[in-house]
């Protein structure tokens, strides 16, 4: 007994002490990587730069040098952000190393505007730089690659693949007779009668008004998408909408047939073509470089004022109180970062981009208020990414100049309020009763476990009033508009990013270079540097988070797969408590 505690007590030793020793061999590892991020990269002749289509794209690249890094599976695979593949783009365009891009596209979608916006900056780099473009898809060439891929001048894919063209769908999911179930009842007040948030919780089905601004903005994208496709393809707009009825990519024979693609290739007779088209022979080595890899090669033709600089934040996620975390917006945090921006004198105009569905009331309100403020100071440009409505919109609206793309999904300018009443999922379904003493008569409202009162409603009502009636004078003083005329087009209302400049809610169609740009003349500069915002997390600070919550998140999406998304639909529905100035966003436009 004796000699086995000993053994016993020695094997926990060891392998407390190899733990260690790894930890630290890891973190050493990481120190040199960390080290060696920033380190300038070089490519050889010859190149051809390839854009990863297909994946997460978010609206800024993470430069952190740990960023892709899985812990879990020890791979490191960096995502680039909308910012660099716009930079990269215009690098490419005139450098002599590179000969072309290619396009590979993957399953998951980043978003129509963020599709829009690449696609416009290829349109530049061929037109500006005479250089080719080819695009190809091993498996499945989804909608958002396949009208990114109609900018390319040849459009490849694998004799098995398929073209998922065939129009776009609306989808929305109910809780209501799930909720039912659970015994839980959503108490809604809202003000906006397209206010399509609450409808998951108190319908079963669309309500007209829904249904009918769903159609209106998901044509609106689809009508631009055609007819971008249409000038790009050289097919006309009927013939594309017949095809898409057809579902005539849905093999790749009828894909090329009907000129969809243009060709069939395997990936070794695709290698042979970009090596021709680059200058080698089908002998020589292909040169394939990454965005992550080209984003440190350095660019001779910046140049950097750090007297007059251009600050853009990236304001990406739920608004939500407090600090926030990378995926959300929280409004004392960024309110912080604005009125940094507005005193320092260096920067000369600021540039919000904004992709976000919305949030809590009180937070977007907070985020509004540093935003008129820096637009009294100097001129504040918003760029609006795949969603810029309600709280979206809210924080906005004081721009000196709006800009959106057509694909945005923008306005839903009205306000609702939930309160969940578990009252009955607590007693029946867990047996648990609750009993309150009260001082005053409302002294325990809002309280989740029972149903308002009349009078309780009527208050919860007289504050939805308030709320919108302040975002709609918001709006109308920040556009320049009448208060009546924000009425008319809010309500809850949202609409395409084409539709919103029609009616005045946005200025210009354009993207984040278009912004960037935009605050530069407004701000009569010719020469300036960028300092992006909010700062980048500590190396080793993020090493941290994803050793915690990332690696939290990682075990959920092997675990749960595609149902993640309806986990976190979950969660949102949690945090849904109070006044909210939210879209409808858990329609999946596809």
């Amino acid at each position: 007994m004796k000699n086995f505690l000993i053994y016993t007590l020695a094997t926990i030793t060891g392998i407390i002490i190899a733990s260690f020793t790894l930890f630290f061999i890891m973190l050493a590892s990481l120190s040199i990587m960390v080290a060696s991020g920033d380190k300038p990269a070089s490519i050889s002749q010859n190149s051809i730069l390839v854009l990863k289509a297909g994946v997460p794209i978010p609206d800024r690249g993470d430069t952190n040098p740990l960023a892709g890094l899985d812990i879990i599976n020890m791979t490191f695979s960096p995502n680039p952000g909308l910012n660099e593949i716009l930079l990269n783009l215009e690098k490419a365009a005139s450098d002599p190393k590179i000969k072309g891009i290619l396009i590979e596209n993957g399953l998951l979608p980043s978003g129509w505007a963020t599709t829009e916006e690449i696609r416009n900056a290829l349109n530049k780099f061929r037109v500006e730089s005479g250089k080719f473009i080819i695009s190809y898809s091993d498996y499945v060439l989804q909608q958002e690659g396949y009208y990114l891929s109609t900018i390319a001048d040849e459009i490849y894919i694998h004799p098995s693949s398929m073209v998922d063209f065939k129009g776009l769908s609306g989808e929305v999911m109910f809780y209501k007779k799930a909720l039912e179930k659970l015994g839980i009842e959503v108490q809604v007040t809202r003000h906006g009668k397209f206010k399509g948030a609450v409808e998951p919780y108190i319908l079963e089905k669309l309500s007209d008004e829904n249904k009918a601004q769903i159609t209106d903005y998901v044509g609106s994208i689809w009508n631009h998408i055609v007819e971008k496709i249409s000038e790009s393809r050289g097919i006309p707009q009927e013939q594309l909408n017949q095809l898409a009825d057809k579902l005539a990519g849905n093999i790749a024979t009828g894909a090329f047939e009907s000129k969809l693609v243009d060709g069939l290739l395997f990936r070794d007779q695709l290698n042979d073509t970009l090596k021709i088209l680059s200058g080698l022979t089908t002998r020589d080595k292909i040169n394939l470089v990454s965005m992550s890899k080209y984003t440190k090669v350095p660019d001779p033709g910046k140049s950097f004022s750090a007297k007059n600089r251009i600050a853009v934040i990236y304001a990406s996620g739920t608004i939500v109180m407090g600090k926030g975390t990378d995926y959300n917006i929280g409004g004392n945090n960024y309110s912080d970062i604005i009125r940094k921006e507005r005193l320092d004198t260096t920067v000369k105009a600021i540039v919000m981009r904004v992709n976000s569905p919305g949030g809590i009331n009180t937070a977007s309100d907070i985020i509004w208020r540093e935003m008129e403020l820096a637009a009294r100071a100097k001129p504040v440009v918003i760029s609006m990414g795949n969603y810029a409505a309600s709280g979206g919109y809210y924080i906005s609206a004081p721009g000196t100049k709006i800009y959106a793309d057509p694909t945005t999904i923008s306005g839903s300018i009205g306000v609702f309020g939930l309160i969940p009443n578990t009252g009955k999922l607590m007693e029946q379904k867990l047996g648990i009763s609750t009993e309150t003493v009260n001082t005053n008569q409302n002294s325990d409202f809002p309280s989740i476990y029972r149903s308002m009162s009349v009078y309780e409603k009527e208050v919860m009502q007289i504050r939805i009033e308030k709320a919108y009636s302040d975002f709609v004078s918001k709006v109308a003083a920040g556009r320049k508009m009448s208060v009546e005329s924000v009425d008319s087009i809010g309500q809850g209302r949202v609409w395409s990013g084409k539709s919103a400049r029609k009616i005045g809610l946005v200025d210009e169609l354009g993207g984040l270079k278009d912004a960037v740009k935009g605050a530069a003349e407004l701000a009569g500069l010719e020469t300036y540097s960028i300092r992006e915002l909010p700062v980048v997390e500590d190396p080793y600070m993020k090493l941290l988070n994803q050793l915690t919550g990332e690696v939290r998140l990682n075990l959920l999406k092997k675990e749960l797969g595609e149902s993640l998304r309806i986990y976190n639909e979950l969660l949102e529905i949690r945090d849904l408590s109070g006044i909210q100035a939210r879209l409808p966003y858990f329609i999946e436009i596809h």
